[in-house]
């Protein structure tokens, strides 16, 4: 839970972590109540699903975002059935969580509060909610993964993100330092290939030696 306060508060989030069923459920019942529940299912006290069904059941509309490592289709069919908006399954990558969070919350904001989340490079535009990628008008296809690690560098637009934390928050390793691993270059090269006009020659996807990558234009 604190790792995942901590991405949450550094993308700009308040943050606000209970320690059981009761105390969530009291939450989302409160004088202020939050803008999205991250919800576990195993929770000492009341269980992640018994939380959501007296939410629903009091007629509170809090955006919840179930997060669990259970992902048989059962408890995703019982979670979208007492109202989630979303159901992850972990592990899960930061970056794809963060963007499922800023998905629900801008679904749940008032007409005229949110707007489409676009980024631009060259002729690349992406729509970070969407998950949709276009070069020249056209629609570029990308692995999950490939997106995700698209998008944390787009976050980081103009500075290098090294490779310990592009490793940590799109693959999800608990110590990157010590993954001997070729992934994120393969990676960036299929972007390159996909996105760059001269992938030799990348003017966008940029290598910064020694560190990592970063996005630039």
């Amino acid at each position: 839970a604190a790792g995942l306060a901590r991405g949450l508060e550094t993308d700009g989030h308040r943050v606000k972590v209970v320690h059981d069923g009761h105390e969530a459920l009291a939450q989302a019942a409160s004088g202020e109540p939050p803008d999205l529940m991250v919800l576990d299912l195993m929770l000492p006290g009341l269980d992640g699903f018994s939380v959501l069904r007296r939410v629903r059941d009091r007629g509170l509309d809090v955006p919840v975002l179930i997060l669990s490592a259970r992902g048989e289709d059962l408890d995703k069919v019982q979670g979208f059935r007492l109202g989630a908006d979303d159901y992850v399954v972990k592990p899960v990558g930061l970056v794809e969580l963060l963007l499922r969070v800023r998905a629900i919350l801008r679904r749940a904001a008032p007409a005229g509060d949110g707007g489409v989340d676009q980024r631009t490079f060259g002729t690349v535009v992406v729509d970070l909610g969407a998950r949709i990628v276009t070069r020249a008008g056209r629609e570029v296809e990308l692995t999950r993964l490939e997106f995700d690690l698209l998008a944390c560098l787009l976050e980081n637009r103009g500075r290098a993100v090294t490779r310990t934390r592009l490793l940590s928050q799109v693959w999800g390793y608990p110590d990157p330092r010590r993954a001997r691993t070729r992934t994120l270059d393969t990676h960036v090269a299929s972007l390159r290939a996909k996105l760059e006009v001269d992938p030799s020659r990348p003017a966008h996807i940029v290598t910064v030696r020694k560190v990592g990558y970063r996005i630039d234009g």
